[in-house]
C-alpha cells in the first residue's frame, strides 16, 4: 500500500504568527480517518514567523522530534535545557513522564521545520532534551539514519528516541537513485522536504507525502535536487 497525499491536502491552520499543516489530527484539525499512521502520531509542517514561537507547554508520553527545514529553533524546557537547532539539523524530546518546553523562532526570518510524534514503546521514564548537527554534505546521495530507537544506530551517531522507530534523511541530486528496504512490519511515512521524487513510480512534489506499508522496499529517484525525511515505526511490543 502506497497513499499519497500532496500539500495542497493537508489541514490548514492560520494562527497568524504560525502558519500549520497538519498530516494527521493535531489541534483544532479533526479528522477520524486520519489519527495517525501505526505509532507516527503527529506530522505537522510549521512555518513560524520571525520572533515568535510557542510558549511554555506541557507533554508526557511521546517521542517528540524536530526537522528544521530552513531558519533555527530555541528550545528551552522545565529540566534546564536550552539550544538552538538550525537548518538541517534535528532535536528530539523523550516527555516520559511529563516536561513543560517552549520552542521560539528568535531569528530575523521564517522558520520552517517538521515536527514529528511518535509514540514511545512504553510508557513513563525520566523526560530527555538532545540536540545534533547533521551536515547536509553527509548524507548527499545516501540515506542517513538521524534518529532513533535502537543502539546500534545510536553507537553510529544518531539522536536516540524510546520508540521501536528510526527517522530517515537525505539530499539527492537531480537523477540520482538509490534504494532503500523496508523491515518488515514497518510503517514508513515519507515527506519531500524539498525538490521533485518519483519514488516506486509515485511522483511526489516539495512537501507532498506517501504513507506505505506492506512494501519491500522503496526505489527513490531524484527528478530535481531534492530533500526528503521518513520515519520507519513499528508498533509497540508488547
Amino acid at each position: 500500500m502506497i497513499e499519497k497525499r500532496t500539500f495542497d491536502e493537508l489541514a490548514h491552520v492560520n494562527h497568524d504568527w504560525l502558519q500549520a499543516r497538519h498530516h494527521f489530527s493535531f489541534g483544532r484539525y479533526w479528522d477520524p480517518a486520519r489519527m495517525g499512521f501505526g505509532p507516527i502520531r503527529v506530522w505537522n509542517d510549521d512555518e513560524i514567523a520571525a520572533q515568535t514561537g510557542f510558549p511554555m507547554h506541557p507533554h508526557e508520553n511521546m517521542e517528540i522530534i524536530t526537522y528544521v527545514r530552513e531558519g533555527a529553533i530555541t528550545h528551552r524546557d522545565s529540566l534546564g535545557n536550552e539550544g538552538r537547532t538550525a537548518a538541517g539539523d534535528v532535536q528530539v524530546m523523550s516527555a516520559g513522564t511529563g516536561v513543560t518546553h517552549s520552542e521560539y523562532n528568535l531569528e530575523d526570518e521564517q522558520t520552517r521545520l517538521f515536527q514529528i510524534w511518535i509514540e514511545p514503546r512504553e510508557s513513563g521514564g525520566d523526560p530527555r532534551w538532545d540536540a545534533k548537527a547533521f551536515p547536509k554534505g553527509d548524507r548527499a546521495g545516501q540515506l542517513e539514519i538521524l534518529a532513533s530507537g535502537f543502539d546500534q544506530d545510536v553507537d553510529s551517531g544518531a539522536l536516540m528516541i524510546r520508540a521501536d522507530a528510526r527517522l530517515y534523511g537525505a539530499t539527492l541530486k537531480a537523477g540520482t537513485v538509490i534504494r532503500h528496504d523496508i523491515a518488515k512490519g514497518a510503517h514508513v511515512y515519507l515527506v519531500a522536504s524539498s525538490g521533485t521524487l518519483r519514488i516506486n513510480g509515485e511522483e511526489i512534489a516539495a512537501r507532498d507525502s506517501l504513507a506505505i506499508r506492506d512494501v519491500e522496499s522503496l526505489d527513490i529517484e531524484a527528478l530535481e535536487d531534492a530533500e526528503l525525511v521518513f520515519v520507519e515505526a513499528f508498533e509497540a511490543r508488547n
